[in-house]
């Protein structure tokens, strides 16, 4: 299917690594400009050396998201390198702290910092772009645990909730604009580096217990399975797909193996 992205220029948080990186690979595919920061210096250049392989413009930053003004400071780093913004992934997101009683308040906020205010101040920055070319394209990486009961860290599941409400909130409030602003839910993603490989590596007993018991599949999801969703949401081919949330969980039951 032809997807009609060729030329159009794509900002990714937390694009070096895991779903960041794939989606920005699928876009890069069909012909996208790419902008893509992170935190790892490394994981940045291995990124950009493969994206710029596809022929195309890349930008990256070194940029801790939860950092007040970080976001605004790459995406105008990404205006002035690429010339403008069509697309953006708002697709950093994590945790701080354990259960109720060991986190703490600090845990708490930082998690809000990593999820909910920095897609807030992402896309509160990107709008005005946006307006400049007549349309625009959302995506928040959010998580089934937004929905889904886990057992611990219900900071976690608290803010990718919030996530998915804003996706629903801001599709309304920006569809004058004709930006259309969307949720991805993925299940469990294993990839190199990534916290269930670390599981994996460390209770390999309990890992296999979890993927067997909680995935109908037999395994967890990889990235380029998000990433195909991710990168249609963001098309004009799903041009009537607003304020949805779309689950990428291969009908997943327990999102935590914590």
């Amino acid at each position: 299917m032809e997807l009609n992205l060729a030329g159009r220029i794509a900002v990714i948080t937390g694009g070096s690594r895991g779903i960041g990186r794939s989606v920005a690979l699928r876009l890069a595919d069909e012909g996208c400009h790419v902008a893509i920061c992170g935190r790892s210096p490394e994981d940045l250049a291995s990124a950009a050396e493969e994206l710029r392989s596809r022929g195309i413009s890349v930008a990256t930053s070194a940029t801790d998201v939860s950092q007040q003004g970080a976001v605004e400071r790459f995406i105008g780093e990404a205006v002035a390198s690429l010339g403008a913004i069509d697309l953006l992934v708002a697709n950093v997101g994590g945790s701080a702290g354990a259960g109720l009683l060991e986190a703490t308040l600090e845990d708490w906020k930082h998690t809000f910092d990593l999820n909910v205010f920095h897609a807030v101040s992402a896309i509160r920055t990107v709008v005005p772009y946006m307006q400049q070319r007549g349309c625009g394209s959302v995506l928040i990486v959010s998580s089934i645990s937004g929905w889904t009961p886990v057992g611990r860290r219900a900071q976690y599941a608290t803010a990718k909730a919030a996530e998915i409400h804003l996706a629903h909130s801001l599709a309304r409030e920006l569809a004058p604009y004709r930006i259309r602003v969307n949720a991805v839910s993925p299940g469990s993603v294993l990839f190199e580096g990534g916290a269930w490989a670390r599981f994996r590596e460390a209770e390999p007993e309990a890992f296999a217990k979890f993927e067997r018991e909680e995935l109908p599949w037999g395994r967890l999801a990889t990235p380029e399975e998000v990433a195909d969703v991710a990168v249609f949401l963001l098309s004009d081919r799903a041009r009537w797909i607003n304020g949805a949330n779309i689950p990428v969980d291969g009908a997943q039951r327990n999102p935590s193996a914590w």
